[in-house]
């Protein structure tokens, strides 16, 4: 398996670096397509490389989940949908292959075409295309479905609809969409859009939450549910995809059911208990000391573990700049400076996992940590030199500390907080010129016991600059309300990071999610360097434009000071009952969307 994983890996960075400077025109419809250089399958690929094509059907996952869902429209701001809904029970015109950087071959549609500028894409749908009830997957589906997400779907749509400058249906199963932006990531964006039932909404609002599922043409159907409680996805057994290549090996399961529970330590508990079947250990410490209760000592648990070769991607604590007191750089360094990272990696984990050293460290993509920014990288940020933050380009590194107090590095926050004027009074209470005592809250969901207790942790470290934290924890509903809203100091924040970056770059940290609501730019940064370096990176057509232009990216975003960062794992912890199956060849984002349930089956 480990040398299967390694050629895999060796694949993928060998597509990503490949230098794409004479990328050839699609001058007819394609099989699939590639953010960079040519698909590696071949038209009559047989399945995914890390998919089984002869595994069986049948068999249940049960996965456990704290919080709740209050809406089964996921494609709306509104509400809170079941996670895992929209990938089990819709479909896309493209599917994504986990085996390389970003390459997309035919789903609902059995071809895609564009040119060398990728100024237009074309896609041609499958004639047996059907929704769950039956019916046609239709080109004007398409178009509705694209248009309504585009205008008054979730805001994670808004972006790459906008630079579309006409859409048209161009024969019984195609459908056009050309653009009016340089963006050669666009005809892949627009080939993973969930494609929905057009005739379900006529005269319904399309942004009211409800619990009436969107029809979609996925392997799964809504099943039995009871909101608070639990969801269950059951098999379409007319599914009309299930012998297409792309499919040959996926979705094997006759059930996905997800368990809510109010607290991720009554998950675990479930999961001991046998209720539920599969649960994703982000724990070291706990992964090597608390699974040794019977079920894991008999056999009945196995204990698995998928590496990966894909980014670190950034998780820890986003500190809201639209907040006066975040707004200086400075301050956001001592609150770093402030969190000892050691000695909580230790008390947490054990000491073993590594620290997040930027937001794309541990790939080709990520910069180099203190190291000055030299070449391409350099000549896209120096027209930017003079509104960056100290270290983006003369090299940034995160804080170490000297032991459990922390000494050497609380002088230092001290230092700049005095800087930025504020300094402690007599009693010790930290305050600006005005008087104002430095103070602020941390945002937690409930349930949610290890973040819980490394803000806890934090909350006393803060306590020699004389700075009062407090802690606050609410539902998850209240969470998605309040964030959406960006109505908080501090939160928890993860941002997965894809060995292709592109579009979601802008929803991340792009300027209009200060105000707009619903980004997932919680920081609220606006940094014209960062948009320029979006705009790049979604316009190279070289390896070095790319490269650089991510890691330049990667240096503002490090350098801002928005997250004070946690750790993360090359590998994936998962136990589950020993019934639950995976191939040995595994693809190279390991443990990511479209491993687990999709390539996973049941046998007894």
């Amino acid at each position: 398996m480990k040398h299967q994983f390694f050629a895999n890996l060796r694949h993928a960075t060998a597509g990503i670096l490949l230098c794409a400077a004479a990328i050839p025109a699609l001058a007819e419809p394609k099989h699939a397509i590639a953010m960079y250089g040519e698909p590696a399958l071949p038209p009559d690929f047989v399945s995914l490389p890390y998919a089984n094509p002869d595994a069986p059907a049948g068999g249940r996952i049960v996965f456990g989940e704290s919080g709740s869902f209050d809406s089964l429209n996921p494609f709306i701001l509104k509400g809170r949908a079941p996670w895992g809904q929209s990938g089990l029970t819709t479909e896309t015109l493209l599917g994504r292959s986990y085996d390389e950087p970003f390459t997309l071959y035919g789903l609902l549609a059995e071809s895609v075409e564009t040119d060398a500028a990728r100024s237009f894409v074309e896609f041609t749908l499958r004639e047996e295309a059907k929704f769950s009830d039956g019916s046609p997957v239709t080109a004007e589906d398409v178009l509705w479905s694209f248009q309504t997400l585009g205008t008054i779907g979730h805001p994670r749509y808004l972006n790459s609809w906008t630079k579309v400058a006409s859409a048209e249906i161009t024969g019984p199963r195609s459908v056009k969409f050309t653009f009016n932006t340089e963006d050669r990531e666009l005809p892949l964006i627009l080939g993973l859009r969930p494609v929905l039932k057009k005739a379900q909404w006529e005269g319904k609002d399309f942004t009211e939450s409800t619990l009436e599922a969107p029809i979609g043409s996925g392997p799964y159907m809504v099943g039995p549910f009871e909101t608070g409680r639990f969801i269950s996805f059951v098999k379409n057994p007319d599914w009309w995809g299930k012998d297409l290549a792309f499919n040959k090996g996926r979705h094997n399961l006759d059930e996905v059911r997800y368990d809510y529970f109010g607290d991720g330590g009554v998950v675990f508990e479930a999961f001991k208990a046998g209720e539920i079947t599969s649960y994703r250990e982000t724990n070291a410490a706990k992964w090597e000391e608390q699974y040794n209760f019977p079920a894991v000592q008999s056999g009945d648990i196995v204990k698995s573990e998928v590496p990966h070769s894909r980014p670190s991607g950034i998780d820890g604590f986003v500190m809201n700049t639209r907040r006066d007191r975040f707004k200086d750089w400075r301050v956001r360094e001592a609150l770093i400076l402030a969190f000892n990272f050691e000695q909580i990696n230790t008390t947490i984990t054990g000491g073993t996992a590594p620290r997040i050293q930027s937001y794309f460290h541990n790939s080709v993509l990520g910069m180099e940590p203190g190291a000055p920014a030299t070449g391409r990288e350099l000549e896209l940020l120096q027209p930017f030199a003079e509104g960056l933050p100290p270290g983006t380009i003369e090299g940034y590194a995160l804080p170490v500390a000297d032991g459990a107090t922390n000494r050497r590095n609380i002088r230092a926050a001290k230092k700049l907080l005095e800087e930025a004027g504020w300094t402690a009074d007599s009693d010790g209470v930290l305050k600006n010129a005005e008087g104002q005592p430095f103070t602020f809250e941390i945002l937690l969901t409930n349930g949610a016991s290890e973040v819980i207790t490394i803000a806890n942790m934090y909350i006393e470290a803060l306590k020699p600059l004389g700075i009062t934290a407090t802690l606050t924890t609410i539902d998850s509903a209240q969470m998605t309300e309040r964030t959406n809203a960006y109505d908080f100091d501090m939160t928890h924040m993860i941002r997965n990071m894809s060995l292709s970056p592109g579009n979601e770059q802008t929803f991340y940290w792009g300027a209009a999610g200060v105000t707009e609501p619903g980004s997932r730019n919680l920081m609220g940064m606006n940094s014209p360097a960062a948009e320029a370096l979006i705009a790049t990176l979604l316009s190279a057509t070289s390896q070095e434009d790319f490269v650089a232009a991510t890691r330049a990216l990667d240096r503002v975003l490090t350098a801002g000071r928005y997250v004070v960062p946690f750790w993360f794992s090359k590998y994936s912890r998962l136990a589950h009952v020993k019934e639950l199956k995976y191939p040995a060849t595994l693809p190279v984002y390991g443990d990511w969307p479209g491993f687990q349930p999709d390539v996973w089956w049941y046998e007894k």
